[in-house]
């Protein structure tokens, strides 16, 4: 169990569900083990207090929460305190303090025929906890580090006797990386244990479920096939548009930035100084902490670096202006960022380029009417890349966008390449009629076939989640058809796509 609240309102409902439908299913919660995690966030817990033997102040309120929602349903529940020694806890601890801390993201442990990524998903960790996309200038980096490296490691020692000692032939967790999540399944996919993650996703009520790893990568190396050869019909396309409308507002998601978000681009242009009449590239940022694993497909190691070669390549091309949209998420999510980005263009460009303008991300201003208004738009990982282009604006992909490669942007796998597709600016045209339909079918997809609801889980007053269940009957099969398909999902291996079309075709 992971990623408090959602986690432990989906996992017990699940954990009765695959029950109902003949599973023996079984619980390993953390019981106040784990030297840092991923609720351990720098808002709530000091580096002093990480640095302190456990409990962490997160535990608190964790792990009575693990207990009061699984307890109650009497299935056999494991501990991690259960399966670990204390020389194996002993043996972590030295080993973390033995990695040479900048080589730490690339460790890997060996130990027979496993082979895993533990320094990946450590640092991640770390990263995620100082809410940064590097650790220069944190005074307490390397020690934190040094934690979660100790915290991966005993999640490894916990996982690998568990599943030693035990018949599992599925595991069913949150997120799917970060410590412990991450190395659960590692160890889990190397021990031949079929792996399925999930995420809250953004429509309210609904959750994305993937085999085998974290939707962060299942999303980028999904089949096209899955989604490309949907029925299209004007019943499809106005809900695909109805709810990207609503995404301006957030009304229909679980989250949202801005409650009154600013269209007048006239005033913006006025407070910045930029020429509409002229072309006006949007590039959009992401959270630069946020889910930092590698991809080989990314066109820069880092969406920092990203960020400042682009600014000199526009810094060479007066002839175009680039309005860099730092995310709200920066300021505004539920973990803020320590790093910001707007400091880190002042530290590499003292004196903007004439041609350059930054919206901070507290700005009202929308996203959605500023690339209205522009030639294209430059994105490394954001998701708005979908909304972008299902509104026809083309888009140039430098990370690992899960539009990549899906037939409809112009995706950069080097700087040289990328560098290349910025010759081609302006394009001074918008998408065509097909790569639009397109856009919008893998927009479908996405929100509506990818996001299945689970309609018993909503948000309740001020912003907590409820049950909202008549009996524990109500997750029986063939009460709710999102349940059918994430119980098949995960018993069967079948996949994790809920049948919208059939759904927006009788509406």
């Amino acid at each position: 169990m992971g990623g408090y609240p959602h986690a432990a309102f989906l996992e017990s409902a699940l954990a009765v569900a695959l029950t109902l439908r003949g599973a023996n299913v079984e619980i390993l919660l953390c019981d106040s083990f784990l030297s840092a995690c991923q609720l351990t966030e720098f808002q709530h817990t000091a580096p002093e207090r990480v640095l302190a033997a456990p409990p962490q102040p997160r535990c608190a309120s964790c792990e009575p929460m693990g207990k009061s929602m699984f307890e109650p349903l009497g299935l056999k529940t494991h501990r991690y305190s259960q399966w670990t020694t204390a020389k194996q806890l002993a043996d972590a601890r030295a080993l973390a303090q033995q990695i040479p801390i900048e080589r730490v993201g690339e460790y890997r442990r060996h130990d027979g025929a496993l082979d895993l990524a533990v320094g990946e998903h450590a640092l991640a960790g770390a990263l995620r906890y100082f809410a940064r996309g590097d650790l220069d200038d944190e005074p307490y980096a390397e020690q934190v580090t040094r934690r979660y490296v100790e915290a991966a490691l005993a999640t490894v020692s916990v996982t690998e006797n568990l599943l030693r000692q035990n018949k599992h032939s599925i595991a069913c967790f949150n997120h799917g990386l970060y410590v412990p999540q991450g190395l659960i399944g590692e160890v889990a996919r190397q021990r031949g244990v079929r792996v399925v993650n999930w995420n809250p996703a953004y429509r309210k009520q609904t959750f994305v479920f993937s085999h085998g790893d974290t939707y962060h990568h299942t999303m980028i190396s999904e089949p096209t096939a899955v989604w490309e050869n949907l029925t299209w019909s004007p019943a499809i396309e106005k809900q695909t548009l109805d709810y990207l409308a609503s995404r301006r507002h957030g009304t229909q998601d679980w989250i949202w930035f801005h409650d009154e978000p600013a269209e007048d681009m006239q005033a913006l242009a006025r407070e910045l100084g930029i020429n509409f009449t002229r072309p006006v590239i949007a590039l959009l940022t992401s959270v630069m902490w946020d889910a930092q694993l590698h991809y080989r497909s990314n066109a820069f190691p880092n969406m920092l670096e990203w960020v400042r070669q682009t600014i000199a390549y526009f810094a060479q091309r007066p002839d175009l202006q680039l309005v860099i949209r730092i995310h709200p998420a920066e300021v505004r999510g539920g973990n803020p960022s320590r790093q910001l980005l707007a400091q880190e263009i002042q530290r590499a460009f003292p004196q903007l380029p004439r041609n350059v303008f930054v919206l901070p991300p507290e700005h009202q201003a929308s996203t959605y009417a500023l690339v209205e208004r522009c030639d294209s738009a430059l994105i490394y990982n954001t998701k708005t890349g979908i909304e972008i282009a299902s509104m026809g604006i083309p888009v140039v992909v430098a990370g690992e966008a899960w539009i990549r490669g899906k037939g409809f942007s112009l995706d950069a796998q080097s700087p040289q390449e990328y560098i290349g597709i910025l010759e081609r600016l302006p394009l001074q045209k918008r998408m065509t009629a097909a790569e639009i339909e397109r856009a919008r079918k893998y927009a479908f997809h996405f929100f509506f076939r990818r996001m299945i609801p689970l309609p018993f889980i909503q948000s309740g007053t001020g912003g907590k989640l409820e049950f909202k269940l008549e009996a524990l009957t109500d997750l029986a099969p063939g009460r709710l058809n999102g349940l059918d398909v994430v119980c098949d999902g995960i018993l069967n291996g079948t996949p994790f796509i809920y049948p919208a079309e059939r759904f927006a075709a009788s509406a």
